[in-house]
């Protein structure tokens, strides 16, 4: 109880927090993901905030919470009916500094909680990560970096790198790991993307049985491949849709060591995601 009201306590102070800035989003989106006998749904309602402090020094912060449904074809996975609820809370915040005309510095903290229904302490994983930006010349600049990450469904540390290029003043691209993204605005209502993007999450297990094959955690990872279109439907308001593929999907159930103890094999399957957004 005292965990779901420290977290709470967060999520309030960084809406209201929000509320005092001058740039801050508000975001909700529902994805699903059918595979062949494993359907999954996923909600999700952020807010961010951004404090420019001075010409070198601005501080943003997205306060997040996501909730995973699983859905079983009946009578495939009979002995994990249980494994059909997750949640999500994390709190990102970044700080970037202007180290120069031409480089930026970029530090990112997030505490996270990762669970099934019963939240505790045990639940909290921090990630993180580190960027140096370089501007190279007026059009292009190069990223690197590392990451304490979760995109291969486990907390672990990652590379970070992309190059980015303005193609034209209605073009962008961004080709990188573990994201890459071509974008192109025909007018300032309209913008189109393609992207291609490692992704996963991880969520502790309420406790080991040997219905869950004595796994401590639940692993997803895949990569992703999008269309995404973006309508400004007035000065505040933006509408989102995302259709895509993904490719080398993994569902299983890990021990405490991040060993595989049971494999779904899910298989790939396609994307869709609808989202509102609304930005000043």
């Amino acid at each position: 109880m005292r965990i779901k009201l420290l977290i709470c306590s967060v999520f309030t102070i960084s809406f209201y927090n929000m509320k005092a800035q001058e740039t801050f989003s508000a975001n909700v989106n529902l994805k699903t993901e059918p595979t062949d006998k494993i359907d999954f749904n996923e909600s999700n309602v952020s807010v961010l905030f951004n404090k420019k402090i001075n010409t070198k020094n601005q501080l943003t912060n997205t306060t997040e919470y996501s909730k995973l449904h699983v859905n079983y074809e009946l009578g495939s996975f009979s002995s994990s009916e249980n494994l059909d609820r997750f949640n999500q809370f994390l709190n990102k915040t970044d700080y970037l500094f202007q180290a120069s005309d031409k480089t930026k510095l970029q530090f990112s903290l997030t505490p996270m909680f990762s669970f099934q229904e019963n939240l505790d302490i045990s639940d909290f994983t921090l990630l993180g990560s580190f960027e140096i930006n370089q501007q190279l010349n007026s059009n292009t600049n190069i990223t690197v970096g590392a990451a304490r990450s979760a995109v291969f469904g486990t907390p672990k540390f990652i590379p970070l790198l992309a190059i980015n290029y303005i193609l034209s003043e209605k073009s962008t691209i961004s080709v990188g790991f573990p994201d890459s993204k071509i974008s192109y605005s025909n007018n300032i209502r309209n913008k189109f993307s393609l992207t291609n993007s490692f992704n996963g999450s991880f969520y502790y297990l309420d406790q080991k049985s040997d219905a869950n094959y004595n796994a401590s955690k639940m692993s997803l990872s895949q990569m992703t491949s999008a269309f995404e279109y973006e309508r400004n439907v007035d000065s505040n308001w933006f509408l989102n849709f995302k259709a895509g593929y993904d490719f080398n999907k993994k569902y299983k159930l890990t021990d405490s060591d991040n060993h595989t103890v049971y494999n779904f094999n899910t298989g790939d399957g396609g994307i869709f995601s609808i989202g509102i957004k609304y930005k000043q």
